[in-house]
């Protein structure tokens, strides 16, 4: 009995302490989030090669995106056949991120993009609601933020970089731009 209790008490305490990195890597411990999560990062892997991400029609951006004392978001790559259409599919994000890393670029995350409106054109009223992925609601509305951008929502995912304000964090503290 005594051995079944102490077996009890290792799983037990095993579980708590593989909850709490779970918790501490994600934010969550929501067991479909983590599903989730872990499909994006097979889904994503191959981009870590950024010459594959163009090939799959990623165009990338020229501008490193960076708040002084927020955080950045480094380079996005976007791709305009899934940013165009109103669907959101978790394992193809219609954005990857990259940062500098020397003389080469990292894939740190990913971002869901939906559109709402013509390039250019404001948030329409009453807007529509949010999309939802992971359990979260996409943050937007929002004015697009370069030329020819369309009012929108999206959702910061970083994937494949920690970020000290959370996985779903827009900026993350631990990207810089040069």
């Amino acid at each position: 009995m005594k051995k079944i209790l102490i077996a009890i008490t290792l799983a037990l305490l095993l579980l708590a302490v593989l909850g709490g990195v779970a918790y501490a890597t994600t934010g969550t411990t929501n067991p479909q989030v983590l599903r989730d999560l872990t499909k994006v990062r097979q889904a994503t892997a191959k981009y870590h090669d950024v010459n594959v991400a163009i090939a799959d029609g990623y165009v990338p951006t020229d501008a490193c995106d960076a708040i002084p004392g927020v955080g950045g978001m480094g380079y996005h790559y976007f791709n305009p056949a899934l940013g165009m259409d109103s669907e959101v599919n978790l394992t193809t994000p219609e954005i990857l991120m990259y940062a500098s890393s020397g003389n080469e670029l990292r894939l740190v995350g990913v971002e869901y993009f939906v559109g709402i409106g013509a390039p250019d054109a404001q948030i329409p009223n009453p807007a529509p609601p949010a999309p939802m992925l992971f359990g979260l609601p996409f943050d937007g509305p929002m004015l697009g933020h370069i030329l020819g951008m369309p009012p929108h929502y999206d959702l910061h995912v970083w994937i494949w970089q920690s970020n000290p304000d959370g996985m779903f964090a827009m900026w993350n503290p631990k990207v810089t731009c040069p």
